[in-house]
């Protein structure tokens, strides 16, 4: 079992290169797997990769999602500056954009637990114990995965997203945690094709103009490590 994961921050990048990226390093992954499987093949350690990164402005929509939830047309994506993608990620539409800090991380999860519900619940303890440094309190909403505020009434918001897609136990895709995000563009979609939910942003919360992207990372690696007893590695490229 290999416990240590490999962390890359991408910057500003493309939604559709990021995701030909996490392709490949999932495939790589699932490769040594297989050859793992094979009758007197030699035992290859599977590696564990973590990414962060910011994309311009896109929409996406997981395989159970409904395009209705998109409420602008084509021509309209275009007069904003965003894109529109349909991926392979389990939940409904989300929106990424600046000053939202992304991560995915890309793991095999037979290196540490095979269970996706726990998955899911650690990456949320993640995010939740992030933003508990910063006075906020982060909480479950039962049957909607991710992070929110004031749960149980009429202001509960999301600030945290998350979606993801296992295969032979390797994750792909992750959350979107909104820390300087223009929450505008949150009102053309009904976000998580969850109606009458709002969204929060990080920032806003707390009344600043801005709030350090990089000190938010530094926590969230901080917790994450913690809570999957794993050692990160930082590197500079893989891309």
């Amino acid at each position: 079992m290999n416990k240590k994961v490999v962390l890359q921050d991408l910057g500003r990048k493309d939604y559709k290169e990021t995701w030909d990226f996490q392709e490949k390093l999932f495939q790589e992954i699932v490769t040594i797997k297989s050859n793992n499987r094979k009758e007197g093949a030699e035992q290859q350690i599977t590696p564990n990769h973590f990414l962060f990164v910011e994309h311009p402005h896109v929409y996406t929509l997981g395989k159970s999602g409904d395009i209705s939830n998109l409420l602008l047309s084509e021509d309209q994506l275009q007069a904003k500056g965003a894109t529109f993608y349909k991926i392979n990620r389990g939940g409904d539409i989300t929106y990424h954009g600046q000053g939202q800090i992304v991560g995915y991380p890309i793991l095999d999860l037979e290196n540490f637990f095979t269970d996706i519900h726990k998955y899911l619940r650690l990456l949320e303890e993640t995010i939740i114990r992030t933003i508990a440094e910063y006075g906020l309190k982060g909480e479950r909403s039962e049957g909607e995965t991710g992070v929110w505020l004031d749960v149980g009434t009429p202001f509960a918001r999301k600030i945290c997203a998350m979606g993801v897609r296992a295969s032979r136990w390797v994750t792909m895709h992750g959350f979107a945690l909104n820390v300087n995000s223009d929450l505008g563009y949150f009102d053309n979609i009904i976000p998580c094709g969850i109606r009458g939910k709002a969204v929060a942003s990080l920032n806003v919360e707390l009344g600043v103009e801005k709030v350090d992207e990089n000190e938010v990372k530094d926590k969230i690696i901080r917790h994450f490590s913690e809570l999957f007893e794993t050692e990160i590695k930082i590197i500079d490229s893989l891309y």
